[in-house]
């Protein structure tokens, strides 16, 4: 039977929705905002959550995120009475399944669930904020043919042969938990469970209990007996991501735990012993946050027994159109869209961005670019404004050469900008800026009045005011092969 966790603060609708869905014998429960929903899932399992946008004490987004964060694998359905492009972008990026406008009718929304639903084993399977996975090959689906990682694959195939404490370090959306996944299927332990907590999405207050459980009358709220994750994961592997983030009185009792394979529950008076395989995430410094005292050295040792390190996408850019590709076919599925490929011109800018975010970032990017494009091939405009802003202030080198290979400053250059110490005077300092800043947008949009003006939010007529206040002429900055 499904579980289905209905959130609103319209009192109205939660009846009108939950009896739809008890008609279909689904288990229902009800929350009247985000934060009341949030502790429902920490403390129960559900399918699916339908969620609405705007609540009082915590947003439906902001919900949405933590969620995810949680239990990658629920399905999350958006409500909202007011039709909202932002909103629905900002909803799939984060991971919803789809988003809906009230009213709404209860046939229309059932028969969405239903289909919801029927793909949860492939959600639970696949995770939509993680980099990508695929069923073939040795590694599990680890995807990239770049010397970085079949490194990367090399390690994987050691750690897997070995049951010792891993530490994955890298960046954010480098691939951690796809990582650890890996190991772990292709290891010993592979029939068995693979548990993941994310150490930095769950309260303070409630992550001891996340951990080890707790008994019934432990705390506020504790209305039962609870099973942590370390007993969930018993015999198989325990993945904990962003393992920096837990305070220190926390790390003295996992480090018992990772020591002994003992714990006590929250609120208990017994001991629960348990074999897991521990392997730990973190995107941060932790040798700086040992020097700080903010990271036990002693913990840190018994982590870090085989340390493994991702590289961030911009250093395997080779990986990106095979990333790409796999985002099509991943999304076309997902949305039931018919969209065929990348237009050279959107795979040139896709190559030339350094993705800061790496590949969730790249997820992220072409998940909004299903959502924005109409044909059938992906173009610039269904890309991020960051991304198509690339077409020339990247695209185009500001060195050129001269006949004989020796390189030379280009003398439309878009100028560096600096304070000036010797003049502090505000006005001079906003003008450059402001001179500065045009000549960057003009070099980006090549020096065409109308695009420069749309896109740098700046009124033509104040454009055109601008350059001959500073004495500029646009088609100065225009390529002669564009």
């Amino acid at each position: 039977m499904f579980r289905v966790l209905v959130v609103d603060d319209d009192s109205a609708l939660r009846l009108t929705v939950s009896s739809a869905f008890l008609e279909r014998h689904y288990e229902v429960e009800v929350a009247c905002d985000g934060e009341e929903a949030l502790n429902k899932v920490m403390s129960s399992k559900f399918d699916l959550v339908l969620l609405d946008v705007n609540m009082p004490r915590m947003s439906g987004l902001i919900a949405l995120k933590h969620i995810k964060a949680y239990d990658n694998s629920i399905i999350v359905l958006m409500l909202t009475a007011y039709s909202n492009v932002k909103d629905a972008v900002d909803a799939v990026r984060q991971g919803a399944y789809n988003y809906l406008e009230k009213p709404i009718k209860s046939d229309d929304l059932v028969a969405l669930v239903d289909r919801a639903l029927k793909a949860h084993s492939f959600v639970k399977a696949v995770s939509l904020s993680a980099p990508a996975m695929v069923n073939a090959g040795e590694n599990k689906g680890l995807i990239g043919s770049s010397t970085e990682m079949k490194r990367i694959f090399t390690l994987i195939d050691k750690l897997a042969r070995v049951d010792t404490s891993v530490l994955v370090r890298g960046e954010s959306g480098t691939g951690k938990e796809l990582v650890a996944k890996a190991i772990h299927m292709n290891g010993p332990r592979k029939d068995e469970r693979f548990v993941a907590i994310n150490c930095s999405a769950i309260p303070e207050a409630l992550i001891e209990s996340e951990f080890f459980g707790h008994e019934k009358g432990a705390f506020t709220g504790a209305d039962g007996r609870k099973i942590g994750k370390f007993q969930y994961a018993d015999g198989g592997t325990l993945f904990l991501d962003e393992i920096g983030d837990i305070s220190p009185s926390l790390q003295v009792k996992l480090l018992r735990a990772l020591q002994e394979q003992k714990f006590t529950p929250v609120g208990a008076n017994r001991e629960v012993e348990v074999n897991v395989r521990i392997i730990a995430a973190t995107n941060r410094n932790l040798e700086e946050m040992i020097k700080r005292g903010e990271f036990r050295e002693d913990l840190f040792y018994r982590l870090n027994v085989l340390p493994l390190f991702l590289p961030p996408l911009r250093e395997r850019k080779s990986d990106v159109l095979s990333l790409v590709e796999h985002f099509l076919e991943k999304f076309n599925g997902t949305y039931g869209n018919k969209i065929i490929g990348v237009s050279e011109e959107a795979r040139e800018l896709l190559m030339k961005y350094n993705w800061p975010g790496n590949i969730r970032e790249l997820e992220n990017v072409m998940e909004h670019a299903f959502v924005i494009e109409s044909g059938t091939m992906i173009s610039p405009a269904a890309l991020p404004d960051s991304i198509r802003g690339l077409s020339r202030s990247v695209g185009k080198s500001a060195v050129a050469s001269d006949n004989n290979g020796h390189s030379q400053a280009d003398d439309r250059a878009t100028p560096a900008f600096a304070i000036n110490l010797e003049n502090l005077d505000f006005q001079s300092q906003k003008e450059e800026f402001e001179k500065h800043f045009i000549i960057s947008a003009l070099k980006v949009f090549n020096g065409k009045i109308n695009q420069t003006a749309l896109h740098a939010n700046i009124p033509k007529k104040t454009l055109l005011r601008k350059l001959e206040k500073y004495g500029l002429t646009a088609k100065d900055y225009q390529d002669e092969d564009a």
